[in-house]
């Protein structure tokens, strides 16, 4: 006889209600009436970020699937047109700069206007800057203020002593407001960095709000193809760790300067 599964109690306030939906993991409870085989069925959705196991009522899903759907929809909305904190860009040290974007409703419309950075704000990062870098680390908020929050606190330390390790400083890093992926160019071009790191918010979903990915070049110049281009992926707390991120980053910044090369290019001469 199979032992029943060790599966978490929903927390609830003293009238039974929910307490924060979103807090709970969803790969601890299991809203299957009866199951077979309780204990794989657990082990299954603990291997997989994909909803599974929600139950239902007649034809429809429980009321408690309904409202954790409709819970990490609006987390997901809420991080999109959230900024990043100002106390917090100041508590990092980031020097502030903003894209040709001037609202959060313009950045949605007009990713051209999100892929560009004047001159002006070319300028203020330049004059934090004594010497050609060799490499640049930039963060910007792009579709998620909260996975900024959440991971480069912990990334960027870590991609600081990775390379530190090969002897490479890192300099003072800017925060680009309204940011698309291609603003990363226009600070390779003004600063002539041989390497420019990205760190920008994902688009958010119902798996996380909170998903940041690192876009990496060598010697980037405004207009090149994406394919010139290294990303590294899923970095949040429910994926790869921002330190672990971190520390892998260092590693293809590294062998981005010794190949002299990025995205596919770095590939063919791997």
């Amino acid at each position: 006889m199979l032992t029943p599964p060790k599966i978490k109690p929903i927390p609830v306030d003293k009238t039974g209600a929910l307490i924060d939906i979103r807090a709970i993991d969803q790969h601890e409870i299991l809203g299957v009436t009866d199951p077979v085989n309780a204990e794989d069925y657990l082990a299954l959705k603990r291997s997989t970020t994909a909803h599974l196991g929600l139950g239902r009522v007649g034809t429809r899903y429980t009321t408690r699937s309904v409202l954790r759907l409709r819970a990490d929809h609006a987390a997901a909305k809420d991080s999109v047109w959230s900024d990043v904190a100002p106390e917090f860009v100041t508590k990092m040290g980031f020097i502030p700069i903003q894209s040709t974007c001037k609202t959060e409703t313009e950045y949605l419309t007009r990713p051209d206007h999100g892929r560009a950075i004047a001159a002006s704000a070319l300028d203020k990062v330049k004059r934090a800057y004594s010497k050609q870098p060799r490499v640049l680390i930039a963060v910007g908020d792009g579709l998620s203020s909260a996975a900024i929050e959440a991971n480069v606190a912990e990334a960027i330390p870590a991609i600081k002593q990775g390379l530190a390790l090969a002897h490479i400083d890192v300099g003072p890093v800017p925060f680009i407001r309204f940011a698309r992926v291609a603003t990363e160019d226009y600070l390779g071009e003004a600063l002539k960095a041989d390497v420019v790191c990205l760190l920008i918010g994902e688009r958010p979903g119902l798996v996380t709000a909170k998903s940041m990915s690192a876009y990496i070049a060598y010697r980037p110049t405004v207009g090149m193809p994406e394919s010139r281009r290294t990303v590294i992926s899923n970095i949040h707390p429910g994926g790869v760790p921002a330190v672990e991120a971190g520390a892998y980053i260092a590693e293809v910044i590294q062998e981005m300067l010794t190949q002299k090369a990025s995205g596919l290019e770095l590939i063919a001469q791997s």
